[in-house]
This record gives C-alpha cells, structure tokens and sequence, in this order.
C-alpha cells in the first residue's frame, strides 16, 4: 500500500482532545480497511497566515498512514463535511520518515533556548548608563585639564 501524509487544521473553538478524537477515528477506520498510522504528531493551536471561516487560530494535526488510495478518497470527504476541521492536505510519499516532523524540532529548539545569557555591551558603548558629565568631551577635558596649565578647583 503506498504512503500518506495528511496535514489538518481544526477550529480555534474545539479542544485538543476533540481533534485528537478526530485522528482516532480516522486510525479506527484505518485499521478496519487494513491499513496503519505510522505517525501521529499534534503540533499545538498555531496562527493562520489569513482567516478561515472567520477563525485566527487553529489545531494542527499530522498523520502519516499506509493507506490505500479508496481510503484516503474517503477520509477527505469526512474530513470535508466536519464542520471542526477548516482545511486538510494529503500528499503522497515514497517514505514516511521516523524522525518528528521539523515544526516539533524547532519547538524542542525554542524551548532549549530560553535564556541566552546576559546582553551583551552595544558596539560604541560598555553597557552603563551616562550621565550629562560623563560625556566623552568632558573626560577627555578632565584628562588633560593639568597639562594644559588649567587649575582643577
């Protein structure tokens, strides 16, 4: 049986067990049919580029299944009639890769990198405030105030 991945996203107003009820029942029927889900990834409530049937936001959800092509026919046109999910895409592959998908990577990478150390000084500047006197010109007059003759009070 060839190789499937389908991508949905479901309504901001649902619950993340509602869409993973969604993917249950897509596995359930894919096994009936003799086929599996090799993959199954919840990738959170993330923001669409534009807005979908009046919603911002959506679940995204991503299968990978060993399907046949009857089947997959089949689970687009559920898919399309829930009034839950707004979009889905399935595409077929030669392969299903084992490893998370590179959305759940670069989530493990932003979590890893929260606090990155101090900030570091400005290109020209050490980093502390100044004052009005603490000005280069009124250093650097301070300096060499004595070997200009110039008495300091």
């Amino acid at each position: 049986m060839p190789f499937y991945e389908t991508v949905l996203i479901a309504r901001n107003d649902v619950t993340q067990a509602q869409v993973e009820q969604i993917a249950d029942d897509i596995g359930t029927e894919l096994t009936t049919e003799g086929g599996e889900v090799k993959k199954r990834e919840y990738w959170g409530l993330r923001g669409l580029a534009y807005r979908i049937k009046k919603n911002r936001k959506g679940h995204y959800m991503l299968l990978s299944m060993d399907a046949k092509p009857a089947f997959i026919t089949e689970m687009e046109r559920k898919l399309g009639l829930n009034e839950d999910v707004l979009r889905y895409m399935t595409i077929r592959l030669e392969a299903i890769d084992e490893a998370p998908s590179a959305i759940l990577s670069r989530k493990s990478d932003e979590r890893e990198r929260t606090f990155r150390g101090p900030k570091p000084a400005g290109r020209f500047d050490s980093g502390r405030r100044r004052g009005y006197d603490d000005r280069e010109e009124f250093r650097a007059r301070d300096e060499f105030a004595p070997a200009f003759g110039v008495e300091e009070e």
